[in-house]
């Protein structure tokens, strides 16, 4: 079967960026990006908006400013979120901008050597599954229990830093599942076949929230759709790629691509068909994903086009069989939801799949196919929640703030729960939730679809 068109070419970071003087000179600095930009909102400074790093850039490219520590802090305050692009009426591109700034950051000259270290630190870490749960594993005694509580309550984390603190305070319970990729390279679609994907499982995502990808795959199935996913893909380069580590994306992008092609092709373990699509749960490796073509100057056509899990199901449509399935979600006293009493939701925009991919209605008309459902916009849906790859971990204060806000906003809607398609938004929101007063539970899109799906009608 066919595959419906998925538009992907049109989202920022998806084309060569342009030099910063002329990418820049569109801009007439109206500041109509101030109220959207994150770093704006919590620090107040002009240097740490988009028109004011546009200024700097100028500068620096006329010769006028050198790019020293100074001037490279209000560059490292950006989050890289892109809610700017969506405002201005000019069309800037701040998007390519950054992304042409962010390689030149990390001359070592720019920062100090413990903050070299500490981003060496996690990019050995972050983007190596098999790393981080060798690291992991001795937390599970830890993590998610009451001492992780008292040790936050005494302040003992802080004693070893806000940076390590800020890792601590993101470190979410850890199953079993956590410490395993038992996945088939092959799962079978339930009854007709109606399309063929490869699923990219996340480095984060499959250490912290394997629920999503475990669900992410009942559901594909569910509807008719099989499922590739090789057992020793990696990371698809996207913490990297938005620090403007090259070299590294590369790296890992190329090793990425490499393990679907291992497993796609005559006799081998997934069979000899290309995929219809290549898809992700976690909506900032979707961004990065959408720009392989850039990032390694070559397609790929036996995986397919790029698309986020949301945009696919919403694009094909669920199947006749699976919508029959879905039943009401149940409330906190077990009582199903109705017409008079509906679930409301509360539907977190991450960056990268609002204003990177352009994909708002999609998530929202999916969920919305689920009986007795209602979902209550926040006041600042496009405000970054701070997480922003490892925003949170360089910048902990900042991200803390935005935090604060993220979760007041959402918890101030009256939802009963939160909804978050990309698992750096989840810990993050799912960490500033603890100290609201009506703390909401954070959860995937298609943790909720599974979670409705009662089989067969």
């Amino acid at each position: 079967m066919s595959l419906p068109s998925i538009a992907t070419s049109g989202s920022p970071g998806a084309s060569a960026p342009a030099t910063g003087f002329i990418a820049a000179d569109p801009c007439v600095h109206c500041g109509f990006c101030l109220p959207t930009c994150a770093s704006y909102r919590v620090l107040g400074t002009e240097m740490d908006s988009p028109r004011g790093r546009i200024h700097a850039l100028k500068a620096i490219d006329a010769g006028e400013l050198t790019l020293d520590a100074t001037v490279a802090q209000h560059f490292d305050t950006c989050l890289g979120c892109f809610a700017c692009v969506t405002a201005c009426p000019a069309g800037v591109r701040y998007d390519e901008l950054i992304e042409t700034m962010r390689p030149r950051l990390n001359a070592p000259e720019l920062r100090s050597p413990g903050q070299r270290a500490f981003r060496r630190l996690l990019f050995a870490l972050l983007p190596y599954p098999g790393r981080l749960r060798a690291l992991l594993a001795p937390l599970r005694a830890y993590a998610g229990t009451p001492l992780q509580a008292l040790a936050r309550r005494s302040g003992l984390t802080r004693l070893f830093g806000p940076q390590i603190a800020a890792m601590e305070t993101l470190l979410p319970p850890l199953p079993a599942q956590s410490f395993r990729d038992d996945w088939p390279v092959l799962v079978p679609a339930v009854g007709p076949r109606r399309h063929r994907v490869g699923l990219v499982l996340g480095c984060v995502q499959r250490v912290f929230e394997p629920g999503v990808n475990a669900a992410a795959v009942r559901v594909l199935a569910a509807n008719g759709i099989e499922v590739v996913i090789p057992p020793d893909q990696g990371c698809c380069g996207a913490m990297t790629h938005h620090q403007g580590e090259l070299d590294h994306t590369r790296e890992l992008a190329a090793a990425l691509m490499a393990s679907f092609e291992a497993v796609i092709g005559p006799g081998r373990p997934a069979g000899p068909e290309p995929l219809d699509a290549l898809l992700v749960a976690a909506s900032g490796c979707g961004h990065t994903l959408k720009a392989y073509d850039q990032i390694l100057g070559s397609r790929h056509p036996v995986l397919g086009r790029v698309a986020d899990l949301q945009e696919f199901l919403d694009t094909v449509g669920l199947s006749d069989s699976f919508q029959a399935g879905l039943r009401p979600l149940v409330h906190e006293d077990g009582t199903p939801a109705s017409p008079e009493r509906p679930v409301q939701l509360a539907y977190h925009d991450a960056c990268h799949q609002l204003h990177g991919q352009g994909l708002a209605a999609q998530p929202r008309r999916l969920l919305g196919r689920i009986p007795h459902v209602r979902i209550r916009e926040a006041t600042e849906a496009g405000v970054c929640c701070g997480s922003a790859g490892i925003y949170n971990l360089v910048q902990p204060e900042e991200a803390a703030e935005l935090g604060r806000i993220k979760a007041a906003d959402l918890s101030g809607t009256g939802a009963q729960l939160a909804v978050s398609a990309n698992i750096g938004c989840t810990l993050q929101i799912r960490q500033a939730m603890e100290a609201q007063p009506r703390p909401l539970p954070v959860v995937h899109p298609i943790e909720l679809l599974d979670r409705s799906y009662a089989g067969p009608a």
